[in-house]
This record gives C-alpha cells, sequence and structure tokens, in this order.
C-alpha cells in the first residue's frame, strides 16, 4: 500500500521530524514506562528484588542489542532505497532483514539457555539475589523472538516514515504489561518471576499485532517474512548494522565491570541505585533517541536522493530540540534528584543514594544530547562505524577513571563522575567529526561549482 511511503526529500523537514519523531519518541517512553512499571512494583517488594531484575537486565540488554543489527539495517537500506527510487530494493531488504532478525533471536536464545547462570555469576551477587536473577533471565528468554521481529517491524515502519503504528501497538503492549504486573507479582504471589512473565506476555501480543498490521497494510506491495537469505544484501545490513549494535554490548559489558565496582563499593543499594537511576536517566536519552531515529531516516532519503543541504538543514533542527532536552535533564537531576527517585524507590537509603548518582550525571546531559544527535546523522550517511567507533573508546574510557578515582577515595561517587565525563568527552568528539564533515562537503560542493 503505497500511500504508507512517505517522500521526505520534499517538503518542510521540521513538520518531516516532528511528525515521525514524535511517535518514536512515545514509542521510547513506552519502553521506559515497561522498565519503570517493572521497577515501581518490584521497588515496593524489596530493594533485592529490584537489584535481582537489574542485574538480569544487562544481560537482556546485551540480547537486545543484537536486534539493532535489523533495526537500524531495515531503518538505512529501506529508507536509502525509496529516496534512491528503487521501491523493489526497498522491499527485498525488508523481506532479507526479517528473516534474518528471526534467525538471530533463535541464535540468541540457545546461547542463553547454555550460560545463563555463567553470565550472571559475573556480578557477584549474594546467592538470594542471585537465584532470583536467574529466574528472571531465564523466564525472559521466551520473548527473545518477539524482541528481534518487533525491532525489525518498527525498522520497516520508520523507515517508510509511518512511526505511528508501531507506536499504537507499543501503546497496547505497555497497557497490557502494567495491568499484568501487580496480578502476577503481587495477587499471584509469584514476585521476580512475576514480572517477567508480564513483560514476556506484553512482547508476545506487540509481535501478534504487528504481523497483523504488515499484512494489512501490504507494505511494498506485500513482503514475504521467511526468504532465502542473499549474502550482497546480508553484508550490507551487518556492515550498517553491526557497528551499533557492537557499540551496545561492548557498552553493557563495561556497564557489568562497572556493576561490579558498585557491588563491592555500595553492595546492593549501589547496584540499585545505577540500575534505577539509569532508566530515569533514559527519559532524557530515548526523547534524544527518537528524534536521532527520525533523523536517521530522513537523513538516508535525502543523501539518497543527493540533497545535502537539507541532510545539514535537518540535522540544525534536531540538534536544536535536543540540546533543549539535555538542558532541561541537567535541571530536573541536579535540582530535583531525590524527589524523583523517591517516586521509584521509597527506600530512604536507596532515594538519598540515587540523589548523588542523578546529580553528578545530570551534568553531561547536554553533552550525551550533541553525541546523540550526531549519531543520527552519520547512521543516516550509512557510517554507522564512526559514532560506533568514538562511543567504544569514550565508554571503556570509564574503566580506567574509576580505578584512577577510587584511588583517591572517592568511593561510589568514582562511578558516577566516570560515566559524567565520559558521556561530555563523547559529545564534544562528535561534535568535531560532524564539523568535519560539514567542512568537507562544502569544499567538495564549492569545487563542482568552479569544475
Amino acid at each position: 500500500m503505497h500511500d504508507k511511503i512517505r517522500d521526505l526529500t520534499q517538503g518542510d523537514l521540521s513538520s518531516h521530524l516532528y511528525r515521525i519523531a514524535l511517535p518514536i519518541m512515545g514509542t521510547s517512553f513506552v519502553q521506559i514506562a515497561y522498565n519503570i512499571t517493572d521497577m515501581i512494583w518490584l521497588g515496593r517488594l524489596s530493594s533485592q528484588a529490584l537489584a535481582a531484575v537489574g542485574a538480569a537486565s544487562v544481560f537482556l540488554w546485551i540480547a537486545a542489542s543484537f536486534a539493532l543489527i535489523n533495526k537500524i539495517g531495515s531503518e538505512v537500506t529501506i529508507s536509502q532505497g525509496i529516496g534512491a527510487g528503487r521501491r523493489d530494493e526497498a522491499k527485498s531488504y525488508a523481506s532479507q532483514n526479517v528473516c534474518m532478525s528471526l534467525l538471530l533471536s533463535v541464535g540468541m536464545l540457545a546461547i542463553y539457555l547454555l550460560f545463563a547462570g555463567n553470565l550472571l555469576d559475573l556480578y557477584a551477587l549474594i546467592p538470594s539475589v542471585r537465584a532470583e536473577g536467574l529466574s528472571y533471565l531465564y523466564l525472559s528468554l521466551v520473548g527473545f523472538p518477539s524482541i528481534y521481529l518487533t525491532s525489525s517491524f518498527t525498522g520497516i515502519y520508520n523507515a517508510i516514515g509511518d512511526s505511528r503504528t508501531p507506536f499504537r501497538i507499543s501503546i497496547l503492549g505497555l497497557a497490557t504489561n502494567m495491568l499484568l504486573d501487580p496480578l502476577f507479582i503481587f495477587t499471584l504471589g509469584w514476585g521476580v518471576s512475576g514480572a517477567a512473565l508480564a513483560t514476556v506476555v506484553s512482547q508476545g501480543l506487540v509481535l501478534l499485532l504487528f504481523l497483523y498490521q504488515v499484512k494489512r497494510d501490504k507494505l511494498f506491495g506485500g513482503f514475504p517474512f521467511l526468504v532465502r537469505l542473499h549474502w550482497p544484501q546480508i553484508r550490507r545490513i551487518l556492515q550498517i548494522g553491526v557497528p551499533p549494535a557492537s557499540l551496545q554490548v561492548l557498552f553493557a559489558f563495561v556497564s557489568i565491570y562497572i556493576g561490579r565496582q558498585v557491588s563491592t563499593l555500595g553492595g546492593h543499594i549501589g547496584v540499585a541505585t545505577m540500575t534505577t537511576g539509569a532508566q530515569i536517566e533514559s527519559l532524557t536519552w530515548n526523547t534524544a533517541s527518537g528524534v536521532t531515529e527520525a533523523l536517521t531516516t530522513i537523513v538516508g532519503q535525502n543523501f539518497a536522493a543527493g540533497k545535502l543541504r537539507r541532510v545539514y538543514t535537518a540535522f540544525c533542527r534536531a540538534l536544536s530540540f535536543t540540546l533543549i532536552i539535555g538542558v532541561l535533564g541537567t535541571f530536573l537531576f541536579v535540582f530535583w534528584g531525590e524527589e524523583i527517585f523517591a517516586l521509584i524507590v521509597p527506600e530512604e537509603a536507596a532515594y538519598k543514594a540515587g540523589a548523588v548518582y542523578l546529580g553528578i550525571v545530570g551534568l553531561s546531559q547536554a553533552f550525551m544530547m550533541l553525541e546523540i544527535t550526531a549519531e543520527g546523522l552519520f547512521y543516516g550517511l550509512g557510517r554507522t562505524y564512526l559514532p560506533a567507533a568514538v562511543s567504544i573508546v569514550g565508554t571503556y574510557l570509564r574503566i580506567p577513571m574509576v580505578l584512577l578515582f577510587a584511588s583517591w577515595g572517592w568511593g561510589i561517587r568514582a562511578v558516577w563522575w566516570a560515566i559524567s565525563i565520559s558521556s561530555i568527552l563523547k559529545g564534544l568528539t562528535m561534535l568535531y567529526f560532524f564539523l568535519r564533515w560539514r567542512h568537507r562537503t562544502r569544499e567538495e560542493r564549492r569545487q563542482q561549482s568552479f569544475a
């Protein structure tokens, strides 16, 4: 059904940006709400339950990171195909991404079945917390196919400029999760396992709704989900999708190391502070990520159409919005961190520790916006390796920073300062690469005009 596919190489860029970005931001907030809903209920169960789920969630994050291969692969390959006027190529990439995502989900499920216990042992948790975390992790494996296929379908809809469909579907999934969480955790007395089951059921519903919607919309005249994989297309998807996916995986490994340091320095309260604080902080970076995904689609279409001026203008307008979000985040986290944290975890020790975390990482919010927005530009250009490399190097700097700051006697604050300072450095580095790209493209256009 071709009227679902929008041409973003014409018309007002601000209108395109916000029309696509707002539903994506809504979808991101729905995902945050999934996680915060679990944490609110589990926080009322115990801080130990919160720490168990927080530790298991890092490994679920690693698994979900591989789903980015086909989410971003779909957004870039399909949007560029549409921008270049090659609809058949876009259709073929839709099939390749969906089929590939299903195979990846099965592979990751098998790996986690074999090594879940070994992975969780990296956190050095006390036996009772480890047992609850392992139960949560095993039950969550059932949702892997839903996570991967949903990511691929979301990328396809984003690529054609229809971000409203994933948003509407995710809302229904959230409503289901919010209804099932208290039922499974408290009424039925399933605790941590109940939280996992509520999420898995919600994820399954979202997948079923996507399957129905894709068939109903007849995107590209209809495309098959199970196809023979073609190496040239798979190679391009991997070239585009592996760098950002690797970034997320390596970022998670750093988080595991940092988590061990936090566990040593602050016990389970420290672990709960870091995992819950990261969910609160995600309010800002998920908002920026919504704009970034919209920017990726707009840049992909306009770059493929050779309209570099529109690419630059779209980036500037996206950055002006995300910087406002960053400054607002700094203000809220620095001055109202304790009140915000207390809404999720009512234990005094936890929300006071959380206020310290938010106060320190809040200082880096605007720089984080620089990094994320520039990431969307380079993703749309198909140069996903650059932001991935910057983020990997910047994130791994946290390890020596933590060791150095801890040796100065900063305690658990050493971890929070390492996170904040590395985010500032990554933002400034991505700003440099953007300015360098802008200068180079201007020089190329000037040379072409004289030729």
